[in-house]
């Protein structure tokens, strides 16, 4: 017992020197060296002796005074921790032998501390563990199954004493049971704190110089002065909003500076600060139709129809000529006379005359653009001219040829094969509406084009 007694003084004189502080939280590893003692029985027979020993001979517990310990654990979460620890010792006469033999076991076990449940109770740290362990004994070895407790008593933040009492259940050839206990220093660490400012480096925000726990482990300063403290300020050099943590908003749109890519001018969040008038999803910025909604595709522009038809130019097969999706913006294909004369409809002319009209060319180039663009339309057509009643007929017979041709012309210079093209006039003879009226003489003067059978 004198030197149990030596080495436990010897343990508090070195703990008294420590300066360190630091919570268990903070420090994740712990290592403790220390003596340990085991109590065990090697016979069926024992009886109950010091510390519930299973001695044989009443008094079986064996002591070294120097270090004979070592434990390094690490701390995992809510209060559990790892600990690997190595023990060394004697036993007297084992298992009835004539001599000592020595004792060794290396232990994994998992602690958890008690004021983790119960709250913390300052210095004072209990705690409780199992485990597993490999044990020899002289020459026998074999599992154990660890269970115990113990405590730290805390000298500073990081130092202190440790005790620890446990039973172990040893499957050998010759089974066997003891308990162990120890005591010894014990050590916190992992974390440091430079500054010595109370806050540890992975909590301080300026680690290396000494500040206030209220500002993070910085100093109590304000270069800009915005109200926020440096230590906290991401723009510490140019004032700004508590909600931006010192950063400013300029144009007051919500989104401070160093994200807004228009820090001058209002915008959307979802635009990061960039105005969309047209709401088309292209910053106004980048937007070459700011004010008309368009695909980003198109540089925020709607894609041009030429002819209105719901087609855009892009995939419109007939740009100039309104035609259905389905026919790629074409109109359908001319299939009967009827057709034909739907589409040249309105090919009329002014009194007496065989000049094309500006309205009668607008016609003219749609049906040239489907004569040209329309692959499947292999038909010849009759280009027939007609009058009023106005004049001889002997004129009009011929100014209804000069309209046919006017229009054969017309459609040539445009692109379509004269050799498709066949012209004829018939004068006054074939009227479709009254020569009384201005617009009934007006609806005979005409072309019409059709589908040569």
């Amino acid at each position: 017992m004198k030197h149990l007694k030596i080495a436990l003084l010897a343990l508090l004189m070195i703990a008294s020197f420590s300066n360190t502080n630091a919570q268990d939280k903070e420090n994740p590893w712990m290592l403790t060296f220390g003596t340990n003692s085991i109590d065990i029985s090697t016979n069926s027979d024992a009886k109950s002796g010091y510390f519930g020993s299973f001695d044989y001979d009443g008094n079986n517990l064996n002591i070294l005074p120097w270090l004979s310990k070592i434990s390094a654990s690490r701390y995992l979460d809510k209060g559990f921790s790892l600990e690997l620890a190595g023990s060394y010792n004697k036993v007297d006469r084992p298992w009835g032998s004539g001599a000592d033999v020595t004792f060794a076991a290396v232990d994994l076990n998992v602690k958890y501390d008690l004021n983790n449940a119960l709250g913390q109770t300052g210095w004072f740290d209990p705690f409780l563990y199992v485990g597993v362990g490999e044990n020899w004994v002289g020459s026998k070895d074999g599992i154990s199954v660890n269970v115990g407790g113990g405590f730290n008593a805390w000298i500073s933040d990081n130092v202190g004493i440790n005790f620890t009492s446990g039973y172990k259940k040893v499957n050998t050839p010759t089974d066997f049971k003891m308990f162990q206990h120890s005591i010894g220093l014990t050590w916190k660490f992992g974390n440091s704190d430079t500054d010595g400012d109370g806050i540890r480096d992975k909590d301080d925000d300026c680690p290396g110089v000494f500040g206030l726990a209220e500002f993070n482990g910085c100093p109590d300063t304000d270069a800009d002065n915005d109200g926020v403290m440096d230590c906290c300020d991401k723009c510490p050099d140019v004032a700004g909003l508590a909600e931006f943590h010192g950063c400013p908003d300029t144009d007051a749109d919500g989104v401070p500076d160093m994200k807004d890519k228009c820090p001058t001018v209002a915008g959307l969040k979802e635009m990061h600060g960039c105005p969309d008038a047209d709401g088309d999803g292209v910053t106004d910025k980048d937007d070459a139709c700011p004010n008309v909604p368009g695909p980003k595709t198109n540089a925020g522009c709607p894609f041009k129809d030429t002819d209105g038809d719901g087609v855009i130019d892009l995939i419109d097969n007939c740009v100039e000529v309104p035609g259905p999706a389905a026919n790629h913006g074409c109109p359908e294909i001319f299939k009967d006379e009827t057709t034909v004369n739907a589409a040249a409809k309105g090919v009329n002319f002014d009194t007496g005359k065989s000049e094309i009209r500006k309205d009668v060319a607008v016609i003219l180039d749609q049906v040239a653009t489907v004569l040209n663009q329309n692959e499947n339309l292999k038909f010849n057509f009759a280009v027939n001219g007609h009058t009023d009643n106005t004049g001889s007929a002997a004129k009009n017979m011929s100014l209804s040829t000069a309209r046919a041709n006017s229009v054969k012309a017309y459609l040539v210079s445009k692109g379509v094969s004269a050799d498709r093209l066949s012209t004829k006039g018939f004068g006054q003879t074939a009227p479709i509406d009254t020569n009384a009226t201005k617009e009934g003489r007006f609806n005979n003067r005409r072309v019409e084009i059709k589908e040569i059978k």
